[in-house]
């Protein structure tokens, strides 16, 4: 494999897991506690409770992830655009990359007002208090079902897009393998 295609192949896997990585990775449920005071253990049988806390705090760690690749997104595509130019240039067929690529600009912009509505939720966090625990259970559902709702339209704009770069980049692989 040609350099060019060997850096392609870096930046344009990077791209890809960094968007799906984003929905599929597992959160972890503990919260670290932003106050040195303990927070009192919840009320035996307040499992309604406890499954809102876990819930915020997967939502607000996939917008951490969400947001780092939002941040990242745009310099990762100029040098994914740079390595494709390259390849163009020393003769190799990168219409179907070049597309893919184009498509995953585009649902990355497409995305990006979704992913700003979101920080609207996590400022007032309804229902919650800044440790994010259930103040109220009602707003606190609410809340967590707005979240979910934009992340939701987020990942729907992102996911075909970041899979078919990632269908794209392996056809180019294998139509460049060396002999």
């Amino acid at each position: 494999m040609s350099k060019i295609a060997g850096h392609l192949h870096k930046i344009l896997a990077i791209l890809t897991l960094a968007t799906l990585a984003t929905f599929a990775t597992p959160s972890l449920t503990a919260q670290a506690q932003a106050s040195s005071e303990p927070t009192p253990p919840p009320a035996p049988g307040d499992r309604r409770g406890m499954r809102l806390e876990r819930t915020w705090l997967r939502q607000q760690r996939t917008y951490d992830r969400l947001g780092f690749m939002f941040d990242h997104a745009q310099q990762r595509i100029e040098r994914a655009q740079e390595l494709i130019d390259q390849a163009t240039a020393s003769g190799r067929d990168t219409a179907g990359l070049q597309a893919a690529l184009d498509g995953y600009e585009a649902a990355v912009k497409s995305a990006r007002p979704a992913f700003e509505s979101v920080k609207g939720i996590l400022a007032s966090h309804k229902g919650f208090d800044a440790d994010g625990r259930v103040t109220d259970a009602e707003l606190a559902e609410a809340t967590v079902r707005s979240m979910a709702e934009q992340l939701r339209e987020i990942r729907d704009v992102l996911l075909n897009p970041a899979r078919a770069l990632g269908d794209a980049l392996r056809a180019f692989r294998e139509a460049n393998r060396p002999n």
